[in-house]
Order: C-alpha cells, then structure tokens, then sequence
C-alpha cells in the first residue's frame, strides 16, 4: 500500500498528466475543425480512450490513412488527477497553519475536478422558441430525437409515450407502456435527406402507411453533420405491431412535424399521432414572451443588444414571475436557467436557452478558495519577509 500511495502522490505522476493533458487538448483542437466543439467534447474530454485518425482533408492523407494515435481520454486524465491530488494530501501535506494557504488552493482544484464531472454527468441543455404573443411549457433538444406516440383522445391532456431515439436499433422490438402496441424498427438513419420521389423512379420505400405513401416521401441516408450549426435530419421506417399483427409500416423524421398532416396509428376506436421528434422536456409553468426588442448599430444589421420581457405561469400562482431577459442577464427559476441565445422569425420568435446544472456554484466557490489560498500563501511569505528585515 505505501508504494501505491507513493505512486499516485508522485509529483512525476502529476507533470505526466499534465503533458497528456496539453496533447489531448492539441489533438481535440485539430479535430473540433471536422467534428465541431460539441462531438469533440464528447470524444476526446468525455471519455476513458481517445483515438485521433489523420484526416482526410489533410494533405498526404492517400499515404497517412492508417494513421491512428490513441491517449487517455478526459474523464481518465480528470480521475487520475483527482486521486493524485486526493493522494499527495494524505502522505506528503499536514494541516497546519503555515500551510493553510496551499490546502484551500488544492481543495478548490478538487472541488473544481468534482464541478466538471458533475457538469458532465447532470447538466441538461436545450432550446424554447417563443412567439411574441405566445406561451411554452417545453423545451426540446436539437441535437437529440424521440419517436413518440400520442394518444389525444382525452379532452384535458395529451398522453405521451416517447422513446429515446438511441434505442431504434434496427430489428429491435420495443413494447409500448399500457397499450397493446410494440413497435420494430426496421431502419434508423442518424441523417438524411428527405423529398418526393420524381415521377416513375424506382423507390425501395418499405413504408405502407402515412406520408410517404400519401405524398410520395422517400429519404436517402447521407453522412452526419457536426458542424455546430446544423441540424441532423433523423429518419426511420418504424413497424407497429398489435400482438404479432403488424399494423403497418411508417416513414418517421424529425422534419415531419406540425407543419404536415399527423400520422396516424389507429385498432378499432383507438388511435395514436406516431411521429418522430426533437427531444421534449415539460415543465409545471409557461413561459409567455410579452415583448421581444432588437437593436441593431446604426446603418448597419449587426446587433448589439436584444432582449425579451417574459411572464413565467406557474401552476402555483404563488410563483409568477415577471422578468427581463437579455445578453449575460439570464433568468434563474426552478433550478433552470434561461439565457436569451438567438431569435428568428423577422424577430417575432425569440429562442431561450435553457440550461439545468445542479453544479452550477461550485466553480465560483472553488475559484473563490483558490484566490483566498493564494491570498493567504502569499500574505503569510510578505509577513515573514517584513519580519527578516526588521
């Protein structure tokens, strides 16, 4: 045990992950160019095992294809710092007083480590558009998608059974919650393009019901995009089963939405709205956008300030809440925050992004005991120098 706790307080263990640290951050850097910021992040930072492949817009690529560079991925560099940091503090640091300075300094990085890994593990983001006029209570996420099914016989609410999207494995079968239904996936595309079929093509379409017989959709699978502004179109052939009785098969994507007439799944007198969807999460308020402003410098379509005036609803009255939305003033409310992101819509539409971070003051805590542990380290050396000259 003494060995390995001399190993993993070694200060050598500590420079050789940092100088891992500065090659997976070269190498996710060089890749955030093909892969855009959020597909780095969860390739390189938060992972065990990181590969980098020579890319193929790079020049010499016909030579350096089999190129393949494997290093400790973010989650593994993060862990081992932590317990070496953790493992230093136990052999080689006692707490005393000359040395309180550099304990807070070394208990802000810890709680900093924690922060990121719980930012990691439990933030949530996602988007809500609002009409000037309008209300939501949802916001949706645009890099992820659910295939739901809607039961809107009841007069009051909609029931919602929604299928994370990550589970439409091609051949699955996956049993729909209190109904008699199940539905197979007969192919998932993460991307593709969807449009009708010219006239007297050859389609190899496996749908039987919905749009894409109605209105001749067929889609073409096409490589994933993870440039940061664009928006993967998600298609799938879904069949719905009753029992072992298939019910049809339909064409399903996320571009298919309000805009185009509802599919349709009907047995007898039930019948379900199927569709496939950016992600949902509900909550008990509305958020009502009463007035959006968008100013721009003069002469020119280049804005410098744009902010919307909300009204939040909530199912207990005791917790309206009237607010002012605008750059680097966000609002905080249920453990959510909504930051004015963008606006669309020739500015009729303001798009709120919505974060959930449990950790969300952790890192100015920890910033904070690393300032003070400087401030003491160095306040106590300034002392004990007046002190020699005296």
């Amino acid at each position: 045990m003494k060995s390995l706790f001399q190993f993993f307080s070694s200060l050598k263990l500590t420079v050789v992950l940092l100088a891992f640290s500065m090659v997976l951050i070269f190498f996710g850097t060089l890749d955030q160019v093909q892969y855009g910021i959020w597909h780095t992040q969860k390739l390189y930072f938060e992972s065990f095992i990181a590969v980098w492949a020579y890319p193929e817009q790079a020049v010499g690529y016909d030579q350096l294809f089999w190129l393949r560079i494997p290093m400790p991925g973010g989650y593994l560099l993060g862990g081992l710092l932590f317990i070496n940091l953790l493992a230093a503090h136990f052999t080689r640091f006692k707490m005393t007083w000359k040395k309180s300075g550099i304990f807070l300094v070394h208990f802000g990085l810890v709680l900093l480590l924690v922060s990121e890994l719980m930012t990691d593990l439990l933030s949530k983001e996602s988007q809500m558009p609002v009409d000037e006029g309008g209300r939501s209570n949802y916001s949706q996420s645009y890099r992820d998608n659910e295939l739901v099914l809607i039961d809107r016989n009841h007069p009051e609410y909609d029931s919602v059974h929604a299928i994370p999207a990550k589970l439409l494995k091609p051949g699955k079968r996956i049993e729909v919650p209190n109904t008699a239904l199940s539905i197979r996936t007969v192919s998932y595309y993460p991307n593709a393009e969807i449009g009708r079929a010219t006239s007297g093509a050859p389609t190899d379409s496996p749908a039987t019901r919905g749009a894409a017989i109605k209105m001749g959709i067929i889609s073409t699978p096409k490589p994933v995009s993870y440039a940061d502004n664009d928006i993967n179109t998600a298609t799938a052939y879904v069949e719905v089963l009753q029992g072992e009785d298939s019910l049809g098969i339909w064409l399903v994507s996320n571009v298919i939405d309000e805009r185009f007439p509802p599919q349709m799944v009907e047995t007898g007198d039930q019948s379900w709205e199927i569709a496939l969807r950016f992600q949902r999460q509900y909550y008990p308020f509305e958020v009502e956008l009463i007035d959006f402003s968008h100013d721009k410098y003069p002469g020119t379509e280049i804005p410098y300030n744009y902010s919307s005036e909300v009204m939040v609803y909530h199912r207990d009255s005791t917790k309206n809440q009237k607010a002012l939305i605008y750059m680097n003033h966000p609002l905080r409310y249920e453990g959510l925050t909504f930051y004015q992101a963008s606006f669309t819509n020739q500015d009729r539409t303001s798009i709120f992004q919505v974060v959930r971070n449990p950790g969300w003051l952790l890192p100015y805590v920890s910033v904070l005991l690393m300032g003070l542990g400087m401030c003491v380290q160095f306040g106590m050396h300034f002392v004990k120098f007046l002190g020699k000259r005296r």
